[in-house]
């Protein structure tokens, strides 16, 4: 297994009374990309904050590659990158100097082609001269990526990185979001876009509240809470419901006409119920399948489903 790149134990952290983060324990590994899901206010940005040194937790404890922030709270941030969601330029550099100065706030020296890199990868390569004040917000946008990944940081928060954005920055990133991960980049990714995450992420985690409901990998997530829909319509009404739907709990509509199944885990395959259906030579005029998205899933665990299924998250 990856070693552990961050381990969060504990962490709390309240406002005058509000809790924004309520026992928050949770690891990430090496090399993974991490989604954390939630809706506004859930506990997404200040947990991020915490880790990287804009929020002053509570209390609890966080290991950053191994070193207690309690202990060192300056040199392992070195090696982490962070994408706001907030848009911060100095407007007086151009794109490059923005990135050559971010180097040296995180204490590396002058490198023009990790700058070109970079800036090839996120498709701002033509705009390296331009004034920061003058680019777009959707190339703005780009060079806050940039800027959280010029110095090579082994662990990279981005935090609903393209908010905004047009379609072509989002395929990119998605693309240079692999790219690290597979040299052994850890990413941990906030995104109302799930679709992102579900193309994405090796594992999810659910927080709402301030509260840590849910870590597991996305596959499993995917199975445990997503369904299959399979809707069946017939040329003409049915007089009853067949003998074989009924022992797979297919519903009919009050017209007669459509036959719906959701296939769960521990349940037959929707395959069974077609199969069995063509058997009996009914008048079958149209077929639907629907698989759960991960939006889907993220909705079904915010409504409690996880309180009572959840298993515990790993480690």
């Amino acid at each position: 297994m990856s070693p552990t790149v961050l381990e969060v134990q504990g962490l709390s952290k309240t406002y005058a009374g509000l809790t924004a983060l309520a026992e928050v324990n949770l690891s990430i590994r090496q090399g993974e990309i991490f989604a954390l899901l939630g809706p506004n206010g859930a506990g997404k940005t200040t947990l991020i904050g915490a880790v990287c040194g804009l929020v002053k937790k509570t209390h609890g404890r966080i290991l950053l590659f191994g070193k207690d922030l309690d202990d060192d709270p300056v040199s392992p941030r070195y090696d982490v990158g962070l994408v706001p969601q907030e848009l911060n330029f100095d407007p007086f550099f151009t794109v490059a100097e923005s990135l050559h100065i971010q180097l040296g706030y995180y204490g590396r020296p002058r490198d023009e082609a990790r700058v070109d890199e970079v800036l090839t990868a996120l498709n701002l390569q033509n705009k390296k001269d331009a004034l920061t004040r003058a680019l777009s917000g959707g190339m703005k946008r780009r060079l806050l990526i940039a800027k959280a990944l010029v110095h090579r940081p082994k662990l990279v928060f981005l935090d609903e990185p393209t908010a905004g954005v047009d379609v072509e920055l989002r395929r990119d990133l998605w693309t240079y979001v692999r790219k690290l991960a597979a040299e052994g980049t850890t990413i941990v990714l906030t995104t109302h876009y799930l679709e992102e995450a579900e193309e994405l992420a090796d594992r999810v985690g659910v927080i709402n509240e301030g509260r840590l409901l849910l870590v597991e990998d996305k596959a499993a997530v995917m199975r445990r809470f997503g369904e299959r829909r399979l809707v069946v319509t017939f040329e003409q009404p049915l007089a009853e419901l067949p003998e074989a739907a009924r022992r797979f709990n297919a519903t009919l509509s009050e017209e007669r006409r459509t036959l719906t199944y959701l296939e769960r885990e521990g349940t037959p395959p929707s395959g069974e119920l077609l199969r069995a259906l063509y058997s009996l030579g009914l008048p079958i005029s149209d077929v639907e399948t629907r698989h759960s998205r991960l939006e889907d899933v993220l909705i079904e665990v915010l409504r409690g489903r996880p309180q009572r299924e959840a298993r515990a998250p790993a480690p």
